[in-house]
């Protein structure tokens, strides 16, 4: 059985947390769960570095065999905090969520469900995000009973090196999923809609709102296969996607580009570029 630290974002009271790791710890393995203590949804990677991060053992809230506390910090902070102020021993591997709503395409770059994993790839220990990919519904039993067989012996490959696996799981029953695919990042773009509100001192302030979305068909892979779908029309199919990231964000086509054509034009830019 393995050693498991869980985050999230959504916080240590979630339910979709709650569900992950009792199952876990149901099915043998030793569970820590390390959250922040509240929603903080959309934080990306940030880092707590101005102010104290507080840590406080929670009782009573999850199974008695997971070890549990909630934090101040981010969801990066949490992973953070456990790996080098919390644990006793290395995990073998880190997990977040299970999110309460989709973290598909672009959602990833502001996701601190995806953040939270990823901060254990950047640790050399493979992390995996799962999500629910729905807002409307709370049955986590489909997407446990997945992270579950995932981790179990012989669930995964043995990578050749950590890896981050981004996960979204229909809101279905499991009979009515239609299988599991790897899949690549799609693309889902935001109609951003600010609203002006008065606080009570007269006062304007804005609050971003508004949930139409635009889900993209992109092209062609430059280095992928045609026939690999994308996460965003293959959860549509009611798939489970399985997107391996990576935190290194080198654009590799505009950098083969750019060397090609010899560098970029301009005094400062030829005085410090050595291509």
């Amino acid at each position: 059985m393995a050693h498991l630290l869980i985050g999230n974002d959504d916080g240590i009271f979630a339910l979709g947390v709650r569900a992950l790791a009792d199952s876990l710890a149901a099915a043998g393995h030793t569970v820590t769960v390390v959250c922040p203590d509240r929603e903080r949804s959309a934080t990306g990677h940030g880092l707590t570095l101005h102010q104290p991060i507080r840590a406080q053992a929670i009782e009573g809230l999850f199974s008695p065999a997971v070890r549990a506390w909630s934090c101040s910090g981010t969801p990066s902070d949490c992973i953070k905090l456990a790996l080098h102020a919390l644990l006793d021993d290395r995990p073998d591997y880190v997990l977040s969520g299970i999110n309460h709503g989709p973290n598909l395409g672009t959602d990833v770059l502001y996701s601190g469900t995806v953040s939270a994993a990823m901060e254990g790839a950047i640790e050399g220990i493979t992390g995996i995000a799962f999500s629910l990919a729905s807002f409307g519904s709370f049955d986590f039993s489909a997407a446990a009973a997945f992270a579950q067989s995932l981790v179990a012996p012989g669930g995964l490959p043995e990578f050749p090196e950590p890896t981050l696996l981004n996960i979204n799981i229909p809101a279905l029953p499991a009979a009515q999923i239609a299988g599991v695919t790897i899949a690549r990042q799609g693309l889902r773009r935001y109609i951003e809609q600010f609203e002006q509100r008065v606080d009570p001192r007269g006062k304007h302030y804005y609050w971003l709102a508004g949930e139409a979305i635009e889900d993209i068909e992109q092209p062609d892979h430059l280095h992928l296969p045609d026939e690999v779908p994308t996460d965003v029309c293959a959860i549509r199919d009611r798939y489970i996607t399985v997107v391996p990231l990576q935190f290194d964000l080198t654009a590799a086509s505009s950098l083969i580009y750019l060397r090609a054509l010899g560098g970029l034009s301009g005094p400062t830019a030829a005085a410090e570029s050595p291509i």
